[in-house]
């Protein structure tokens, strides 16, 4: 009986941890949807076109991984988001450079947005603060002691957009906030390069985005809550 007791606990247990790439009932009740199935590019296309990349972009052993030297392109979901609740989970290799993009735009005809930056911080390239993992890259740094897995090693972001507030999160740790509009925000984007683009900075309802950045990337766990009808 007590063996039994004991298995019928783990059972329970494991059943409210989701396998990679699937939901929990409790996720499905509180609004959560997949965006990569884990099997398929089903849900995102090239940016600028309406069809998936015809390279670059490979679905391996439940990953989505980008190629190196592809030329792949970056891709965007089909769906458009403006408050959300956004997590994944990522890995790059030595010296890797990629990133997340968000409130991307197809008016612009380019893939601005705002982008949580994934960089290998410790022996990559020194772009500086505004350019490091969870970045709101170019506009303003994340916290210093964020918890940064090395290359080779997962790690797992979360975006969440409520209203004008937005929240970075890297490895369970809030290392970034910031009020979109804000006097702190539109004085970094003065200072970006996107300091010409029409209403950067300020609340904007767009596509999210994975880029090609030349180098290799992996991602899988990616999902996304709805919050536009909480408001």
């Amino acid at each position: 009986m007590k063996n039994l007791f004991l298995l019928t606990t783990l059972v329970s247990l494991l059943s409210v941890q989701a396998a990679d790439n699937e939901l929990t009932p409790q996720e499905k009740k509180d609004g959560w949807k997949l965006l990569f199935d884990g099997q398929t590019t089903k849900g995102w296309h090239s940016y600028g076109k309406t069809t998936s990349p015809e390279k670059g972009w490979i679905v391996k052993d439940g990953i989505l991984e980008v190629i190196g030297g592809s030329k792949a392109g970056d891709i965007v979901t089909e769906d458009v988001y403006s408050d959300f609740d956004l997590t994944w989970d990522w890995k790059i290799e030595k010296g890797g450079n990629n990133g997340v993009k968000y409130f991307i735009r197809d008016d612009l005809h380019q893939a601005i947005g705002h982008e949580y930056q994934m960089l290998d911080d410790r022996d990559g390239h020194d772009y500086g603060a505004l350019h490091s993992t969870a970045s709101y890259y170019d506009v303003l740094p994340p916290d210093p002691n964020k918890p940064l897995n090395p290359p080779g090693q997962w790690n797992a972001s979360r975006v969440l957009v409520k209203g004008n507030h937005v929240e970075h999160w890297l490895n369970g740790k809030k290392v970034l906030e910031y009020e979109l509009g804000s006097p702190e925000v539109l004085a970094g984007v003065q200072k970006s390069k996107f300091k010409s683009v029409p209403g950067f900075g300020l609340k904007q309802k767009g596509h999210i985005l994975l880029t090609y950045h030349n180098d290799p990337a992996s991602f899988k766990n990616i999902k996304i809550r709805d919050l536009s009808r909480e408001h």
